[in-house]
């Protein structure tokens, strides 16, 4: 499971080369039903919108009485898939669904990640409610507890950012980006999405 869970994280950074080697790797090590939920997240979200639904599909009929799936997975990652396609307002369609159990912590992950929310959020974003935005992001550092060290949670303060940013709100914007670059400030300085943070945080000095 570790492979994937790398991958997801390499696709969240930006990372598409490397998040397409993890599915390889983990599917080749254990393509079991769990690491195929994150393989097919993981595709959706660098893009690969062709490799997924076909993951999805696959998931969908070998196991059509999972409910973990039905309703937390499968909605979150059609979500994913509309996203890829700008489509937001389906997206926001799909992760509702999910709604009320976003605070749970499905498995094939041993912690929750809030992804629909995080998902609805950026729907948000893309349809540009940064408002709406903010409060989806927030939701996830209410939440540390639950989150705890998931990628998502170190992501939202950067998305945040941008919601702010968004609805015109320079100093909470400001704010969000100081604690997102605080945060990631001895990663790794060839991170897509830390340097794409930094050009937009210059921006608004």
């Amino acid at each position: 499971m570790w492979q994937v869970n790398a991958a997801l994280r390499e696709a969240e950074f930006g990372n598409s080369t490397p998040a397409k080697q993890g599915v390889a790797t983990a599917l080749a090590l254990a393509p079991g039903r769990d690491v195929k939920v994150l393989a097919a997240l993981t595709l959706a979200r660098v893009g690969d919108t062709d490799r997924a639904k076909a993951m999805i599909e696959q998931l969908e009929k070998s196991d059509p009485f999972n409910k973990v799936f039905k309703l937390y997975w499968l909605p979150t990652l059609k979500a994913a898939i509309e996203l890829n396609g700008a489509k937001s307002a389906q997206a926001l369609v799909f992760v509702e669904a999910a709604a009320p159990y976003e605070l749970g912590e499905p498995p094939p992950i041993q912690e929750g990640t809030l992804y629909p929310a995080y998902l609805r959020g950026q729907a948000y974003l893309l349809s540009h409610n940064g408002n709406a935005a903010a409060a989806e992001f927030q939701k996830l550092l209410d939440y540390r507890g639950i989150v705890v060290n998931f990628v998502t949670g170190a992501l939202a303060r950067l998305q945040l950012a941008r919601a702010y940013a968004m609805a015109g709100d320079s100093a909470k914007a400001k704010s969000a980006y100081q604690d997102f670059l605080a945060l990631w400030k001895d990663a790794d300085p060839d991170i897509p999405i830390l340097n794409q943070a930094k050009v937009e945080y210059a921006k608004l000095q």
